[in-house]
């Protein structure tokens, strides 16, 4: 286990002596030269905790930082300053050469620039796709080579509304789309105040609003959905500007909001500035990128997925990634309405929850204040004994081959999952209890509980005695954090009192420790960071990474790696952390770096200036 720094200190080990002198050696050298830019290594190790397979040799890449500068001559096309230097030759006594590559302003045609996602915004794959059905067109289309290049901001951008604030307002000039107001004028999703656009809490079924709606809920199955305690992790399909997400904060519920890229303009990102937890994602063709059996509850309020087409595919995606025993709200006009056509729909629906033996265990409509609104509840099941009972299999269970839990690229099957050994019908311990407890599924390995909690204790000592106090962070102004090597979670639990969320990245290839992540009452996401992230353009104010870069850098260029990071980080007073390894022979010296990311503009160029900043 890796000692905090403190109890290095503490301890006056050597080793740490020497590693504190060659990271003071760096920062003079930082601060004395006479050269524009500072050499700092970005390279980590791959984790030497027991969740990682091994232990790598990581290449050793550098970047050149240089500090806020306003020059007065800029060239005519406005490019970054933040250069990045290719690995040496690692053959080469010497180190090797660096070959200098110098960021480019992405040539974007058109207002697309601002809020560029490249996997989904790669038109050329979209237009080459021979059929749109299921909504291929909605998913992850990559460009190769992956962008090495930086966007620009939109005109008039500034620091965003902190929260609590941002979840009612945000600045119109960071997600100018106005599209929505027009289009949901009725529903009160938001609405164009000024220089502001506010959410009132309002939504396609909860007109009258989302406070009123929850409650709603709760009432039809008192002392069941139990908010924040035995409900604490909630997937919200197809959730527009992610009000209902968001109000559920108030009760410690987190969910992870989630709808595409499509015509309602700009939802995911309005929910993002908001300060919400969300992503842009689609149930197409492939699965969601989540673990089985995690969510405590899924909700769907005229979500427009059409769960029993395609054979029932989309139903049974979220059954594989529903708890056992977990909640399924759905809030559609099939529900309350008795036209052939919404008929037809509940028809459908009956048949197939009763073919993957989900119960239903509420039915009702509120006619006080929501305008006649109804839902249905079900239930899945808690073991596999009405998977056996059945009459019919249909669907089967699903083949072994079909049981890898990862889900990174891998297609929808139209099959059950048979419930796992580990639930036994059993549901998590309440919370905020299960934050700490043991997590059901850690891996047998005999020494996985003692890493697990010696993780949690070591990312706790080292988030109180090093990042809230000994970085230069405002943490007032932190709300969206990553962290993009999550590992068990324990940065995100050790600043669990902090007035923030973390997305919680598990890379695809490495140790698959996002399931025990959810158990803990967090939320997360598998990804192969040689990707894009399906996020918006300035949606999150701090990234951290810890032995990300070492593993990463044997499969893709880390400089798409450290272009993707400037990309979905705020500007201005958003910070970037990771872990430094500077590598000479063979002796290690490890650092903590902060840096701030800057955006100024002069003139009518908004895009001026890009520079990474060390704390």
């Amino acid at each position: 286990m890796e000692p905090s720094i403190h109890s290095l200190i503490k301890e006056r080990k050597y080793p740490f002596i020497f590693a504190f002198f060659v990271l003071l050696l760096c920062v003079s050298v930082f601060l004395l030269t006479d050269n524009r830019f500072t050499h700092l290594p970005v390279t980590d190790l791959q984790n030497s905790r027991a969740i990682s397979s091994s232990p790598d040799n990581a290449s050793n890449q550098t970047l050149r930082l240089p500090p806020p500068s306003s020059s007065p001559n800029r060239k005519e096309k406005a490019r970054d300053e933040l250069t990045v230097l290719s690995p040496p030759d690692q053959t080469s006594n010497d180190g090797g050469r660096f070959d200098l590559i110098t960021w480019e302003l992405c040539e974007i045609k058109g207002s697309v620039a601002v809020d560029y996602i490249p996997c989904l915004d790669n038109k050329k794959a979209i237009k080459a796709l021979k059929s749109k059905k299921n909504m291929v067109h909605r998913e992850r289309h990559c460009p190769n080579p992956s962008p090495r290049c930086l966007l620009p901001l939109p005109q008039g951008y500034k620091i965003p509304v902190p929260w609590p604030k941002s979840r009612d307002m945000i600045w119109f000039d960071n997600v100018p789309h106005p599209k929505l107001v027009e289009y949901k004028k009725e529903q009160n999703w938001v609405r164009k105040s000024g220089d502001y656009f506010v959410f009132p809490g309002g939504g396609t079924q909860f007109k009258g609003g989302v406070k009123s709606y929850i409650e709603f809920i709760e009432k039809t199955l008192p002392n069941i959905i139990g908010w924040g305690k035995r409900t604490r992790v909630i997937l919200d399909v197809g959730c527009g500007v992610a009000s209902f997400g968001g109000y559920l904060l108030d009760k410690d519920v987190l969910t992870m909001s989630f709808a595409p890229k499509d015509e309602h303009e700009a939802q995911i990102q309005f929910a993002l500035e908001r300060g919400i937890p969300a992503i842009l994602a689609v149930i197409g063709t492939q699965r969601l990128t989540f673990p089985d059996n995690v969510y405590d509850l899924i909700h769907c309020a005229r979500c427009r997925v059409h769960w029993h087409g395609d054979g029932g595919k989309p139903l049974m995606e979220l059954n594989r990634i529903l708890r056992p025993g977990g909640f399924f709200i759905w809030s559609a006009t099939p529900v309350y309405r008795n036209d052939s056509e919404h008929l037809d729909v509940w028809n459908s629906m009956v048949v197939l929850t009763e073919s993957i033996c989900w119960k239903m265990v509420a039915k009702t409509v509120n006619s006080g204040g929501m305008g006649g609104i109804g839902l249905v509840i079900y239930q899945k099941p808690i073991s596999n004994t009405c998977y056996e009972e059945r009459k019919e299999k249909n669907p089967p269970l699903c083949d072994q081959k079909d049981m890898q839990n990862t889900s990174w690229y891998v297609p929808l099957r139209r099959c059950l999952p048979p419930l796992p050994q580990w639930d036994s019908g059993k549901w998590p311990t309440p919370w905020p209890e299960r934050l700490g407890s043991k997590a059901p599924r850690l891996s047998r390995d005999p020494r996985a509980e003692e890493i697990f909690f010696e993780d949690t204790k070591h990312w706790s000592a080292l988030v109180s005695d090093v990042y809230l106090d000994g970085l230069a962070i405002n943490w007032s102004s932190i709300r969206n954090v990553m962290d993009m090597n999550a590992g068990y979670g324990g940065f995100a639990a050790a600043l669990i009192d902090q007035p923030l969320w973390v997305m919680n990245v598990v890379p695809n290839n490495g140790a698959d420790t996002l399931a025990v992540i959810f158990d803990r009452g967090l939320i997360g996401i598998y990804h192969d960071w040689c990707e894009a992230f399906n996020t918006y353009p300035r949606t999150y104010d701090l990234l951290h990474s810890s032995y990300l870069f070492g593993n990463l850098t044997k499969r893709c260029d880390s400089v798409v790696v450290v272009a993707e990071m400037d990309r979905i980080l705020r500007p201005e007073k958003a910070k970037h952390e990771w872990r430094c390894l500077y590598f000479h022979s063979f002796e290690i010296a490890l650092g903590l770096y902060s840096f701030t990311k800057f955006h100024e503009s002069k003139g009518d160029l908004q895009f001026d200036e890009t520079s990474w900043e060390i704390l």
